[in-house]
């Protein structure tokens, strides 16, 4: 049985990319090997020219940056102030704070190597902001898609 242990992301500046991810979204490092940075929140930046050291042949296993083909995805109780800091900080938006269908609210931004993070309201506070926008708990399932037990725990 394999068991996953965590994505990695390939960064070219280490350094640079380590204070991005401590700075701006408050993430502690676990470990740290030089050109592999562990965070306690489950994923890995790895260095760009390391990493290709071991694919092997750049023609045959390239490494393509801002490919929009994933993303990591982070919560925070104050979406807004994240935002506010991302800001401050020069950062690339693909999208500021927005409502998704099911009725939590994102941002989607690049990391330094264009990497797509998406931000996002815990869904306990999607819930308690559509209550308090007059949803009913039945309302707020067919729309959060969320069981009634996970949204009456929300409200309580």
């Amino acid at each position: 049985m394999l068991k996953f242990i965590l994505p990695l992301i390939v960064v070219e500046d280490v350094p640079a990319s380590r204070r991005f991810y401590e700075d701006y979204l408050g993430q502690k490092v676990l470990n740290d090997f030089g050109e592999d940075v562990q965070f306690v929140g489950g994923f890995s930046i790895h260095q760009r020219a390391h990493f290709q050291t071991l694919l092997g042949d750049e023609r045959h296993y390239a490494i393509t940056l801002k490919s929009n083909s994933s993303e990591l995805y982070f919560e925070t109780d104050d979406i807004e102030e994240a935002q506010a800091r991302l800001k401050q900080s020069g950062t690339e938006f693909i999208h500021e704070i927005v409502e998704q269908p099911w009725g939590q609210r994102v941002m989607r931004l690049y990391d330094l190597d264009g990497h797509i993070l998406e931000i996002g309201e815990p869904m306990e506070s999607a819930i308690l902001r559509l209550n308090e926008q007059g949803l009913s708990i039945e309302e707020i399932m067919n729309k959060t898609g969320m069981p009634k037990g996970f949204v009456e725990g929300a409200l309580h």
